[in-house]
């Protein structure tokens, strides 16, 4: 048994498909078909049932794939780890929210203050992060809903209520409050399955026995604001955002929802068993040791030589 057995079985069990593997690792399919034979001859088992041209991860070829996920996976990370020993910098951290707008100034003030590090940024919904944290291809994930892959750890970062934003002139501008009974025949600007405010816009709509009319749904939350000023409707907004708010941008009215459970909790969230580089390390530091702001940069401090990783 061999490395590139190993990679070669962990592409298969991912298709299911001899021929998509072999497209993926760029070898001939016969080849492929030979080295999993050779595989399960090692093993003395089958690790995947075969059915004509079709083939299905067996209970064997399931057992066997966590501990080969969980292998290269370390060997992943210690590459990585002896790239970033004998690199100058501190290292790339790589981060996935889902709105840019969330952390683009924690990560602004993070360069700042630690100059020698590499930031990378991604947007994803929550299905994604989960997939992401697993594959090892981000360190955190800044999510506003809660994450359910293995060996995740997290921490708290902010709590917040959010509100009812409703174009100028809408009947419930100047209003206080409302209750979601009331809004049951109200278009809402929000944004498609798997992001955190579509999942709350149904929570609180289903706790009455309603569902939600939606005109309009995306991939940017940060957008909402603006249609919603343009009248295609009104929009689950939380208040972070309502604070980062400018006179140049689009003006709404707000109104607060009377429900229970109506607020976002941001959460860090990352893979306990995934290297962390030293830049990783420092974000992790930096993010959780000052409140969170989505709309001010926290105080800038220098980068010391003598700065160690806790």
């Amino acid at each position: 048994m061999d490395l590139l057995q190993l990679r070669y079985f962990q592409a298969v069990a991912r298709y299911e498909h001899i021929s998509r593997a072999a497209e993926e690792l760029r070898v001939a399919q016969p080849s492929l078909s030979r080295t999993i034979a050779r595989l399960e001859a090692d093993l003395g088992t089958p690790l995947f049932d075969r059915r004509g041209r079709r083939i299905r991860l067996n209970q064997y070829g399931a057992m066997f794939l966590r501990h080969v996920d969980r292998a290269l996976s370390e060997l992943d990370d210690g590459r990585r780890a002896v790239r970033e020993a004998r690199a100058t910098g501190l290292g790339r951290v790589s981060v996935a929210s889902e709105t840019l707008l969330t952390i683009t100034h924690l990560l602004g003030s993070f360069r700042a203050a630690y100059p020698r590090a590499e930031a990378r940024l991604f947007q994803s919904n929550a299905p994604e992060m989960d997939r992401q944290l697993r594959a090892g291809e981000v360190d955190f994930c800044v999510a506003s809903q809660q994450l359910t892959g293995e060996n995740l750890a997290s921490v708290e970062l902010a709590r917040e209520d959010v509100l009812l934003a409703v174009p100028p002139g809408h009947w419930l501008a100047g209003r206080d409050s409302v209750t979601i009974p009331e809004l049951a025949d109200e278009p809402f600007v929000t944004t498609r399955p798997g992001h955190w405010q579509r999942a709350l816009l149904e929570r609180l709509f289903t706790s009455e026995g309603l569902t939600p009319l939606v005109s309009c749904e995306g991939d940017e939350p940060g957008a909402s604001q603006d249609m919603i000023n343009a009248g295609l409707g009104i929009g689950l907004i939380p208040t972070m955002s309502r604070l980062a708010g400018t006179e140049a941008r689009a003006q709404v009215a707000w109104v607060h929802v009377n429900a229970p459970d109506c607020h976002r909790i941001l959460t860090l969230v990352w893979n306990r068993e995934t290297h962390l580089s030293d830049a990783a390390l420092k974000f992790r530091e930096f993010t959780t040791s000052r409140p969170f702001t989505s709309h001010r940069l926290p105080e800038r401090r220098r980068e010391r030589d003598d700065d160690h990783l806790p």
